[in-house]
């Protein structure tokens, strides 16, 4: 009897009303049902996703950004699918909440709106795909490689490894530069000035030899040497070549111009310090009027 006592009153605490939705009762029951689900759903779209990424994807021969924005659309379209099921397993109305959503969305429109832009913006970037996963990037002053792109927020992880959290609408209403879109070779410029005594064809041919012995540097399309300016005190020369990674431009560039010191040295062609010629002109004797004079010998 009193096994009995307490599963009625365990059942009568589940099947409280707590309040009505249009005639729709909300028990205790119900709500933990619907947690419970919606947990389900939460963690069913967390591992599909996982799956579809590390995985099924992993099959094909896609790009990295491609197979990030597919695994997250999944997961997005499970929990919205679960999550509509989830209201209607609780034999909620669905209509009975649009009412009430109907009469907030004035203050939800408010009081979300950069929450709303940053998911619409998220959505967009990840079907027009101006940036992916993997992408070497530079927005607001910021360069870095994206790492993770979610419904509010994307992470970009700086040379310094270093994660900053972007909201999505910087991607989407600013300007950004992306380094890695569509083709990740780049054209690296590399500056040097030489003395006026040099050689040209001896500095021409340094520089050919630099770019040459270079692993790094592209054959196709081939590297050029050009005199850019005749500065203050130097020739101004520029070495132009195409890398295959532009994430490691930094690292070549300084190779480069590490290259550049020995193979002058080896030609025996100076990198002159900036220097400016000061021309003095000898003083001219004012004339000294007498008594000016008297007076001074006076004094």
């Amino acid at each position: 009897m009193e096994l009995q006592e307490i599963i009625t009153t365990i059942r009568d605490f589940l099947e409280f009303k707590l309040f009505t939705l249009q005639d729709d009762p909300v028990t205790i029951l119900s709500l933990l049902i619907f947690f419970f689900s919606l947990t389900i759903v939460l963690f069913l779209g967390s591992f599909t996703r996982r799956f579809l990424q590390s995985r099924f994807l992993d099959q094909f021969e896609i790009d990295l950004g491609l197979k990030y924005a597919l695994s997250r659309v999944a997961q997005y379209i499970i929990v919205t699918i679960g999550v509509l099921i989830s209201f209607q397993f609780v034999a909620i109305d669905l209509t009975s909440l649009a009412v009430i959503f109907g009469l907030l969305s004035v203050g939800i429109g408010f009081g979300l709106q950069n929450i709303t832009a940053n998911f619409i913006s998220g959505l967009i970037i990840m079907f027009e795909r101006p940036i992916t996963v993997g992408d070497r990037v530079e927005v607001a002053g910021i360069e870095g490689d994206v790492m993770e792109i979610s419904i509010r927020s994307t992470k970009i992880l700086t040379m310094n490894n270093t994660s900053i959290i972007v909201p999505n609408t910087q991607f989407v209403e600013n300007n950004v530069i992306n380094f890695s879109h569509g083709d990740p070779t780049f054209r690296l410029h590399v500056h040097v000035g030489v003395s006026y005594s040099s050689n040209l064809d001896d500095v021409l041919k340094a520089l050919n030899e630099v770019a040459d012995e270079h692993p790094e540097v592209m054959d196709i399309p081939k590297h050029q040497v050009h005199l850019t300016q005749f500065g203050d005190s130097s020739w101004d020369m520029e070495l132009r070549v195409w890398i295959p990674q532009v994430k490691d431009r930094l690292i070549i560039r300084n190779e480069l111009n590490q290259a550049i010191v020995h193979k002058f040295k080896k030609y025996q062609i100076e990198i002159p310090f900036p220097q400016h010629d000061l021309h003095v002109r000898s003083s001219i004797e004012l004339p000294v009027r007498s008594g000016e004079g008297n007076n001074d010998q006076q004094t």
